[in-house]
């Protein structure tokens, strides 16, 4: 694909008149402070200067490291303004028909006489004409300054616009390397624009970089490795975890029932249902503790092909009042950002239940969530794990939340075979010289996580006594192991018995 030619046909693309005109708009609806939360700094700048050309006004961006400067070097101030009370104050008592862009201005507004010129410059707007700019990756306008305040939100690129910056890189990428185009397919470049949704376009210029920056070629490959840096711009500091490595069912025993259920699914996922269908949503998976919900979980975006986003309820929790319920939002965007993806509901039991002694804070997390389950647009496939359904509110298991229930049961003789046979494999252990069909037999009542920490223990003793891990010590860790569905029997039979009639097991 000759991208030279293509980066041609899109010239204009890239640039669109909506912010312009919106953030104009602002300006001239005579708005004293506007707060415009970016870190795309060099766009809004060089809008800002464009709007003060079309409306005539004098135009100025400050800096605390190089004090005012005016756009036009004849509207200079006479004297030097360089600290962030002296533009305050220049704007105050010297200002006319004029647009000040004070970047980075946050850490002042915490401050009251800050505060109080900025309110001082509201109120006598009549005076001076002069409206100011906040720019700032994140600004915390205090609540005296709001009923004074517009907002701007620069709006992330479209498919259309991100296409276009795909091609800009790959023309740039080849003229400095000296190669007449970037190989790619209509499939993987595609993808790759699918991909870069939801980042700003400063952001997707460095993500396409990436996918073609080792070999000039954007292939379907390198696009795990887009999701990987796209989840590390989005997901700082949030409860989501990105499971970089996403597992298969060949390393889980059994659940052959679930396993096609997932492929049945997988195309309608990935590529959209018909319309009379709606597309998979996601499922429930209940079950006994260590019988493989988890690796459940990552093999189903290991079969739909897609990034695993993990949420920790433990992280998402904040004792701050609204907190909570924010972090969640923002949680729920940067998954619809991600999307398609996987998100992995853990032990969802822990995070859900709803008490009275919290001031109502579980119940305005479940309906949060509960919205966002039914009202969501983009292609989220949620598996959610629990160990115990009785914790859980009625409102998240009832018909229509998840498209299905699966209890992932204590695994039977021929799984339990598999399972022996799986470990031995990821320890390097021949299973050709152990007898698989007396072990499965030994381990019966045993989860898959029970099996793998008896062939674990087993290894350890033989090391101690430096030679190899045989049959007997394997016998001899599982006859030592007494597993839950012996020590905590009644709670896994109430389970089973709750279960029975009520899911869809996995095998």
């Amino acid at each position: 694909m000759n991208f030279r030619s293509a980066k041609r046909a899109q010239e204009g693309i890239l640039i669109t008149k909506s912010p312009l005109c919106d953030l104009a708009a602002m300006v001239r609806s005579r708005m004293p402070l506007i707060a415009v939360e970016s870190n795309e700094e060099p766009q809004i700048v060089h809008l800002l200067r464009e709007i003060g050309k079309q409306l005539q006004l004098k135009a100025y961006r400050w800096t605390v490291t190089e004090g005012l400067q005016a756009f036009d070097p004849l509207d200079q101030p006479q004297e030097s303004v360089l600290k962030s009370q002296e533009v305050l104050s220049y704007i105050k008592t010297s200002a006319s028909r004029s647009l000040f862009v004070l970047l980075d201005f946050h850490p002042y507004l915490t401050d009251n006489v800050h505060t109080r010129f900025l309110k001082d410059i509201a109120l006598t707007y009549a005076k001076h004409r002069s409206t100011v700019v906040l720019v700032g990756g994140v600004l915390p306008i205090p609540e005296e300054l709001r009923s004074f305040t517009a907002y701007f939100r620069l709006p992330l690129p479209t498919p259309q616009e991100l296409r276009g910056i795909v091609y800009d890189v790959a023309g740039d990428w080849g003229a400095q390397h000296g190669h007449s185009s970037v190989r790619t397919t209509n499939k993987a470049l595609d993808l790759l624009v699918r991909n870069l949704a939801g980042v700003t376009a400063t952001d997707a210029r460095r993500l396409a970089l990436k996918a073609i920056n080792d070999n000039g070629v954007i292939s379907e490959s390198e696009l795990p490795g887009v999701m990987r840096a796209k989840y590390e711009l989005l997901g700082r500091d949030s409860p989501l975890t990105f499971e970089y490595e996403t597992a298969q069912f060949a390393e889980i025993g059994g659940m052959q029932r679930l396993r096609n259920w997932l492929n049945v699914r997988k195309s309608f996922f990935r590529e959209g249902a018909p319309d009379q269908l709606d597309p998979p949503r996601g499922m429930l998976l209940l079950g006994v503790q260590g019988c493989g919900k988890s690796l459940a979980a990552k093999a189903a975006a290991g079969i739909f092909g897609v990034p695993l986003l993990r949420l920790d309820f433990g992280v998402l929790y904040s004792k701050y009042y609204g907190e909570t319920e924010r972090n969640l939002r923002k949680t729920l965007e940067t998954t619809e950002v991600m999307a398609p993806c996987v998100l992995w509901l853990d032990e969802i039991e822990k995070g859900l239940v709803v008490g009275d002694d919290d001031d109502g804070l579980s119940r305005r997390v479940l309906g949060t969530l509960l919205t966002w389950m039914s009202e969501r647009k983009e292609p989220v496939f949620i598996v959610a794990t629990a160990n115990d359904i009785m914790r859980l509110p009625p409102e998240i298991v009832r018909k229509g939340r998840f498209d299905e229930i699966f209890f992932v049961d204590l695994p039977a003789l021929q799984n339990r075979r598999d399972i022996v046979v799986i470990h031995l494999h990821k320890r390097c252990l021949a299973p050709s010289r152990f007898d698989a069909d007396a072990l499965a037999n030994a381990t019966d009542g045993f989860s898959g996580s029970e099996i793998e920490q008896a062939i674990v223990s087993a290894m350890y003793a033989a090391h101690d006594q430096r030679r190899a891990v045989s049959q007997a010590d394997l016998l001899a860790e599982i006859q030592q192991t007494r597993p839950l569905s012996v020590t905590m029997a009644e709670k896994v039979d109430e389970l089973r018995e709750w279960a029975a009639g009520r899911t869809v097991p996995c095998d």
